[in-house]
């Protein structure tokens, strides 16, 4: 199969606030080869990316992401990653090359996918899809009471864990253990409880390790990213003190190095891997075998559609151990609406990656037409990219 062409979506809603809810703008991808179509969804700003992949040419190592990808022929896997690897050394100097990459990546596995007529987990090398307990992936209320509220819907909705990040923790430390007590008493002593800090301590260990005994009386199973994603010596501190509180970090990883790092390094104890950041969904396999070599957790970072949630899950589907992961469960519309699939938590309050071909997704090409934004990028009278038609 010939890659034809490479169709960038950006998309958002008609009011982007500071909120640290990803799912209000979106770029989506759309690949086309062989007569069938793949879709994938980067993690990024999407103009900054859009031009990543149209930009002029700067020198032989910053080259633009078409380049090592257009026209392009993809039989199987090794395709895929011999392109991602054209691209990591003929874009390393285009530092957003990985998240237009990501979202092009994953599209490419949704086609072989389809092509082969087996879901990406199966091309991955699985032969098992295990059920995972997905977490409500949700933020802290403007207070306590906003938190208990959130959390006591939560449990009504039958989810088994819940994680509130970002602010207002941080703010202070009676502050945040309030909310961390409203979050454990409205989901109830049972559920799974964890906190994202959303990077909000820098590389300030005492800052973070003040907070571990209200997290350790609460039951909170993990501290997700209390510090700069490559603030290394920090996590290493912290996961030495922290004790029952496992402490979480990836998702600021923009290559598999970057993870392994912080695992071997920030001896985190769960691993958290964005593919629309990463590199896509080989790179976040990649950093699941590690972790599963080294005795850490894997599971998935996701705040936007289903469909990068589909993507998500398939890195580690087949790996029973890897038993959590995220679920986005406050999602804008844009994000809600962009696939005519969800997923539907079952009676056993787990989900599981699609079993249809390619990532299992359909793109509902009117919510691309519903929250499209027109872009033209000019550069010296030569139009290098106009919004695609639908």
């Amino acid at each position: 199969m010939k890659i034809e062409s490479v169709d960038l979506f950006y998309l958002s809603m008609p009011e982007v606030t500071t909120a640290a809810d990803g799912s209000q703008d979106a770029l989506v991808v759309r690949v086309r080869a062989g007569g069938l179509v793949g879709w994938g969804e980067c993690e990024a700003a999407p103009l900054p990316s859009i031009a990543a992949f149209v930009c002029p040419m700067s020198h032989g190592a910053c080259r633009p992401v078409s380049d090592a990808v257009l026209g392009e022929r993809v039989e199987d896997a090794s395709d895929i990653y011999r392109i991602a690897a054209k691209i990591e050394y003929d874009s390393m100097d285009l530092l957003q090359a990985p998240h237009v990459w990501s979202g092009i990546e994953m599209a490419l596995w949704d086609l072989l996918g389809k092509a082969r007529d087996v879901p990406v987990w199966h091309l991955l090398g699985y032969r098992a899809n295990h059920r995972k307990t997905p977490y409500a992936s949700v933020l802290f209320g403007a207070d306590p009471q906003e938190t208990l509220r959130a959390a006591q819907a939560i449990r009504d909705k039958g989810f088994l864990a819940a994680k509130f990040g970002w602010a207002p923790f941080g703010d202070s430390l009676a502050g945040d253990e309030a909310h961390v007590d409203a979050a454990r008493e409205g989901l109830g002593p049972d559920a799974v409880l964890l906190v994202d800090a959303g990077q909000v301590f820098g590389a300030d260990v005492a800052a973070a390790q003040a907070r571990l005994p209200a997290l350790a009386r609460n039951g909170v199973t993990f501290l997700e990213e209390p510090f700069h994603g490559s603030a290394f010596a920090a996590y290493g501190e912290l996961a030495s003190l922290s004790g029952a509180v496992a402490i979480a970090g990836g998702e600021a990883a923009h290559n598999a190095f970057m993870a392994e790092n912080l695992i071997a390094f920030g001896k985190v104890g769960v691993i958290q891997i964005d593919c629309g950041r990463i590199g896509g969904i080989g790179p976040a396999k990649r950093v699941a075998d590690f972790a599963a070599a080294h005795g850490v957790r894997y599971l998935n970072h996701t705040f936007t559609s289903n469909l990068a949630l589909s993507a998500s899950l398939q890195p580690f589907a087949g790996v029973e151990a890897f038993d959590l992961c995220e679920y986005p469960a406050g999602l804008q519309p844009l994000a809600r609406d962009l696939t005519r699939q969800s997923f539907e938590i079952g009676s056993d309050g787990r989900i599981a990656a699609p079993d249809a071909p390619g990532l299992g997704m359909d793109v509902d090409e009117a919510v691309l037409s519903a929250y499209g934004v027109d872009v033209e990028i000019r550069v010296g009278g030569r139009v290098l990219y106009t919004t695609p038609g639908i």
